[in-house]
């Protein structure tokens, strides 16, 4: 990877809606080079896809929690397939420390949540305990990987 590669996912990570002329007057380079940089780059596995940012308030999510989960973990397997299948655990994490795995879910208000822990979170399969975390505010939303990278 070089710095025009660099320059490249910097500018999609910020935007993958990016046209391919905008992108190549971006990183210097005329539109077909730059669209072949971009398929190398998804075909090296450095870009795995691109994604929608959607506004969880707008869609009727008001409230977000971190959940750390504590797992019989010969139940590991069972557990993470159970995860995948639930809507709104956004995200899910294997970890270490106090807790093995942390989720980040979704719900419309108090009692949803309430609803969401009673009824899907403890009925995981080895789920042991958990705590929660409500998220109050975003402070950093969104990950980028090339603003870490770039300050290494």
């Amino acid at each position: 990877m070089d710095q025009i590669d660099r320059k490249i996912l910097h500018a999609l990570e910020r935007d993958a809606r990016t046209s391919f002329a905008d992108l190549a007057d971006m990183v210097g380079l005329s539109k077909t080079p730059c669209w072949t940089r971009v398929k190398t780059l998804e075909a090296e596995g450095y870009i795995t896809g691109y994604h929608a940012l959607l506004d969880s308030k707008r869609l009727g999510f008001s409230l977000e929690a971190f959940i750390h989960v504590s797992v019989d973990l010969t139940m590991a397997e069972q557990f993470e397939a159970a995860v995948i299948k639930q809507p709104l655990i956004l995200r899910c994490h294997a970890t270490t420390g106090d807790a093995d795995y942390t989720l980040h879910i979704a719900a419309a208000d108090m009692p949803g949540l309430d609803r969401l822990l009673r009824d899907v979170i403890c009925r995981l399969p080895g789920v042991r305990k958990f705590v929660t975390s409500l998220i109050t505010r975003d402070v950093k939303p969104v990950a980028r990987m090339m603003y870490a990278a770039d300050g290494l």
